[in-house]
């Protein structure tokens, strides 16, 4: 099992897919790499050299923000919405979505379970 950015890639899976398992990884991005590492999508991670191994842990090193880092800059950048008092910023704290999206019925995913108001107790 190959492990990139310390993330082990599934063996039978093509590189181009297997790659997107790295968080900061999509399909396009992924694509890119392999591109740059002159390695084909077709190639199935079991197949794959020691070389290419490490000539596609070189080119995420060297040119994108993966795994950890990635986490901690959607953190802080969230952080500072907060701290700045944006409207975004105050539905993050809030726990409602930020987005826009109604909540008079939906937005259970962001406000959590049902907190039932008024129920009849005799």
């Amino acid at each position: 099992m190959a492990r990139i950015a310390g993330v082990d890639l599934p063996k039978k899976k093509r590189l181009e897919y297997a790659l997107t398992y790295i968080y900061g990884i999509g399909l396009t991005t992924s694509r890119k790499i392999l591109d740059a590492t002159g390695i084909s999508y077709d190639k199935r991670v079991h197949e794959m050299t020691e070389e290419e191994a490490a000539a596609i842990r070189n080119e995420i090193q060297n040119n994108y923000m993966v795994e950890g880092d990635v986490r901690k800059k959607v953190a802080m950048d969230i952080k500072s919405l907060m701290d700045l008092g944006s409207y975004r910023g105050l539905r993050h704290r809030r726990g409602l979505p930020v987005r826009g999206q109604k909540t008079k019925t939906n937005a259970r995913t962001r406000k959590g379970k049902r907190k039932t108001v008024g129920a009849a107790s005799k």
